[in-house]
């Protein structure tokens, strides 16, 4: 009898460790709760536009030379660029120029280039006035003495939007 006993103490003490067990394993309590968190994005800088075309002897009777150029892009990744528009700043006359000379006497025709490109970071990047969409320059010949825009020189700027 005492074997019997034996066998039944162990299946005893095994079952309750296993009963035990088990529910140890689906004892837990569930609970809400919420939180807060943050995420920033940054910023970005202007991209610049340089001219690499070069334009050089305007006068009365000349034709149209084209603008163009690239970017300088400091951002770390590329920036999306819709146009860049030429315009006339200031004009630098010659120090023994005669008369005036203002930006009505150049004409700059398609001031407002298409370029719809992704910029890749870093400088002398993409391209601007290429292919049908460029913009041109001339000088406006008129009937009125234009001595003063002998050796003047035209300042251009550039729109990047």
């Amino acid at each position: 009898m005492r074997r019997f006993r034996k066998k039944s103490v162990a299946a005893f003490v095994g079952a309750t460790i296993a009963i035990a067990g088990a529910g140890a394993a689906y004892a837990y309590w569930t609970a809400g709760g919420s939180g807060t968190g943050t995420a920033s994005t940054g910023t970005s800088q202007g991209l610049v536009a340089h001219q690499t075309s070069v334009v050089s002897d305007m006068g009365p009777g000349d034709s149209p030379q084209e603008l163009s150029g690239n970017f300088d892009n400091p951002n770390a990744g590329p920036s999306h660029v819709s146009t860049v528009t030429a315009s006339i700043g200031s004009i630098t006359q010659a120090e023994d120029a005669v008369g005036s000379c203002t930006a009505d006497d150049y004409q700059l025709v398609n001031a407002v280039m298409d370029v719809n490109a992704e910029i890749p970071a870093g400088d002398a990047q993409g391209a601007w006035g290429v292919a049908e969409d460029v913009a041109t320059i001339q000088f406006s010949n008129s009937e009125a003495n234009q001595d003063g825009c002998k050796g003047a020189t035209v300042h251009l700027e550039y729109a990047i939007s």
